[in-house]
């Protein structure tokens, strides 16, 4: 019993686990550099993005980005992303669930692959597209003999823009399935629910928020994407421009309101979409807790 007591009694002068040891003034310290580099990186060049997008004034700013090739390379970006984000949605949730639910031979080859865009260079992504369905590369002939087009058109810009995201929402729900395991799917099937009925009743709800906060990333790498999109694109002005590669061309023609203009828009979607990601965070700290 005193062996107990004593024990309590060192537990409770040990330091909790929010404690510090470090004196305070370094605590002060590490949080002014943490601020004064986020200050210095991240908040100045935006306020100085959306001060030079109004430097002439509102009038030349709804012109710059009313005007016909920044509303084709706006509505460029839409395209992709609903193109873009969807397919990877539909990937992503299929290889998490193979990886995470099923054993079989190949399954860290397959994990391998998956990361593959995070290692190759998004300029080296879009020169393999050239290759493969360029005039001249190995699929060429076939597609120009079945009227075709992939690079230089919208289908081209797709295919960039999926290969460089397709690891975001595989990548987000793997270990959230993991960690979820397969209890409940377990038992839904016992019950005598069919694979699609357990997927959609029992699955899907408890990822869900893995889920949207996979395909936020996945947006929002779609819309900033510029390396791979700018290789097979080929820069034609109100055709396959998107919203960064208008922004480089403006930029390129010392049209730099016009261009800051168009940065704004993005830099506006950025924000939205932090916004909607520390939502989705916290609803999925919230459901966690529950």
């Amino acid at each position: 019993m005193a062996g107990h007591v004593s024990v309590q009694h060192a537990a409770t002068q040990l330091p909790s686990n929010n404690s510090t040891t470090e004196p305070r003034i370094v605590r002060w310290l590490l949080i002014f550099v943490a601020i004064g580099f986020l200050s210095l990186f991240l908040l100045l060049p935006l306020i100085a993005i959306f001060v030079k997008a109004i430097e002439k004034g509102f009038e030349v700013y709804f012109a710059s980005i009313t005007q016909p090739d920044a509303l084709s390379a706006i509505k460029l970006t839409l395209i992709v992303i609903l193109i873009a984000v969807p397919l990877n949605t539909i990937f992503g949730v299929a290889a998490a669930w193979a990886i995470t639910k099923f054993q079989f031979k190949g399954k860290s080859i397959l994990i391998t692959i998956i990361d593959l865009p995070f290692a190759v260079s998004p300029v080296i992504a879009g020169l393999v597209f050239i290759l493969l369905f360029s005039s001249h590369g190995i699929f060429g002939p076939w597609l120009m003999e079945h009227d075709i087009k992939i690079i230089f058109a919208i289908p081209g810009i797709v295919l960039a823009s999926v290969f460089v995201t397709f690891p975001f929402v595989a990548r987000e729900l793997i270990p959230l399935m993991q960690t979820l395991g397969s209890a409940e799917e377990e038992a839904s099937i016992t019950l005598g629910a069919s694979g699609w009925k357990t997927f959609f009743y029992v699955t899907l709800p408890n990822m869900k928020w893995g889920l949207l906060y996979g395909m936020i990333l996945c947006n929002s790498r779609t819309v900033g994407e510029f390396g791979a999109v700018s290789v097979v694109s080929g820069h034609i002005r109100g055709m396959t421009n998107t919203m960064p590669l208008h922004i480089e061309i403006l930029y390129n023609e010392y049209q730099f309101s016009a261009a800051f203009a168009v940065a704004s828009l993005m830099s506006i979607l950025a924000i939205v979409t932090l916004v909607i990601k520390s939502y989705i965070e916290w609803k999925a700290k919230q459901q966690l807790k529950s």
